[in-house]
This record gives structure tokens, sequence and C-alpha cells, in this order.
């Protein structure tokens, strides 16, 4: 098969992937998809064989028919070109550092700018007024105001909440199997242990976030991810929030506001466990209508 060399040099990249911790899910659709599936089949169509025939120009070319033509099952996005595309450069970056290329990368496309949606203080308030018991309200508050993940919330033990001296911590287990340490407000960190010291006995478990009602034979089971994203959608829906509410929304609600008052993007950064600040340029520096007329009435007022 022509592209031989590739495909053994994409399975050497994502054993190293592999080897650096990355879970399966990641390793799987965001590293291997846009290389088994994308760029390889696009090599043997054109009789690629070789890394050393992948330059500049052929790459772009790569991108250009992305837009143009799509992929296996149509019409493509601007945006979904570029996670292709950036999956692609990371791995020629690698075959750069292991000496099988030289510096090639693939052109990504340009991208609409977008404002990205997210929620007020108040309409997060609001979610919390209508929950219904105490651990669901927790859950908002601690997605609102830590910015973790809803995978990480899920798997949180009481084990996970620390003091040390006047700070409150949990301890989250990131990406990539990391751990880091997120500062919580002392009014949170409290109510958190009062959850967990009001946790049911009947349960093997030693996540902090429990179902409320007993499995036959399993009692209270720890939650799920779906389940956390039913729970806020539901809360938005009884909220009277008209758009669609998911955990990541809380997410990208907490960092927009803590950019906005002011907090640093490397210590944002590490709040929310990125490796690098490329995330937050790409995804959180976003401001709405109202945060650039916000800010240019302030700067008007100082005249």
């Amino acid at each position: 098969m022509v592209t031989s060399s590739l495909s053994r040099l994409v399975d050497d990249y994502l054993a190293d992937c592999r080897a650096r911790g990355l879970s399966p899910k990641t390793i799987k659709l965001a590293y291997g998809y846009p290389l088994h599936h994308v760029l390889l089949p696009w090599c043997r169509a054109r009789d690629i064989a070789e890394p050393v025939q992948l330059d500049n120009r052929v790459l772009n070319r790569l991108t250009s028919e992305l837009l143009e033509t799509g992929g296996r099952r149509g019409k493509l996005s601007r945006f979904t070109v570029d996670t292709y595309v950036r999956n692609i450069n990371l791995f020629l970056g690698w075959c750069r550092r292991e000496g099988d290329i030289g510096d090639v990368r693939a052109q990504p496309p340009k991208l609409p700018r977008r404002v990205l949606d997210v929620l007020s203080r108040e309409q997060v308030e609001r979610m919390e007024d209508v929950a219904r018991n105490e651990r669901d309200k927790v859950i908002v508050r601690l997605l609102a105001d830590t910015g973790i993940r809803a995978g990480e919330l899920i798997s949180l033990t009481p084990m996970d909440l620390s003091e040390q001296g006047r700070d409150r911590f949990i301890k989250v287990q990131g990406k990539g199997a990391k751990e880091r340490l997120v500062p919580v407000q002392i009014q949170l960190f409290r109510r958190l242990q009062r959850l967990s010291k009001g946790r049911p006995s009947n349960t093997t478990s030693d996540r902090l976030f429990l179902t409320l009602q007993r499995r036959p034979g399993a009692g209270h089971t720890p939650l799920t991810v779906s389940g956390v994203e039913q729970l806020i959608r539901d809360l938005g829906e009884r909220a009277g929030l008209q758009k669609r509410v998911y955990p990541h929304l809380l997410r990208h609600s907490f960092a927009t506001t803590m950019l906005n008052r002011g907090m640093d993007p490397i210590t944002l950064s590490r709040i929310l466990g990125h490796s690098s600040l490329l995330m937050i340029q790409r995804t959180y520096t976003h401001q709405t209508v109202g945060d650039l007329s916000e800010a240019l009435l302030r700067a008007l007022a100082t005249d």
C-alpha cells in the first residue's frame, strides 16, 4: 500500500499519545479520526507514499479540498475543517521532532468570528433557585463558580475536599489523568462538606454526587455525565431561560466572567486545567456586544 510509511508513523504517533496518558476517547476522536479518516485516505487517493512528499503546497490543497468538497458525509463547516487541520498539524509537528519530515504544516481556514453564548450571574442564580434539592443547587453553583467539566464533577469524592490554611480547594482529576487544585469559596466549600456528610449510607460508591433514587440491589449509585446534562437542561427550562443550557455553557460563562473581572489568562488557564493559553486565546477571549458597550461607556466616562 502506497501510504504504508505514513500509516506506520500515524500508529507510532498515536502510541506516543497513549504513552503520554491521553484518554482513549480523546485519542480515538480528536487525534485518530483526522489522521485515519481524513489525511491517510486523501494521501492514498493521490499516490502520496512517503512523508517527505508532504510539503506546504500539498497540505494546503488538503485544506482547500476539505472546504470545497467536504468529507465522507458531505459538506464540512469551516470549524470542522479547522479542527481536522489543527490535529493533522499536531501530527506533523511530532513527525518533525522525530526527524521524519521537514518544517511543514497545513494552512487552517480563516474562521468567522463567533460570539460565544454565555449565562449571566443572574441566570445562574435563577437556575439554582428553581433546583428542588441541595444536591442540584450545589451542582449548579460548583459548575458556575469553578468552571470544572461535568466529567470532573462526577468524579469528585469526599476526600477531594481540601483545606490548606485559609484556602479551600477541590482536587480535580482532569483530562489525561492530570490532577489540579481548584479554589472554592468558603460558603460553597461548607455546602460540599454538608453534602458529603449527608451521603446515604446504603451505597458502596465513594463518589460525592450520587443519584437521588435507589437502584434495586445497588442503593444510590454515582451520578453520570448524562445525568448532569439532563439536570442542567431541565433547570434551564424551569428557570425560563430561552436558550439551550448544558454543563459546558457554565464553564464558558465562568471563564468569560473571570476575564471580564480582570483575572489574568494564565491564572484562568490553570483553574480550567488547560495545558497552554491557546484554548483561552481561541475560545474565551470573545466579548459579547454588551461587554463591548460597557467597555466603551466606561472609557467615555473618563473624559
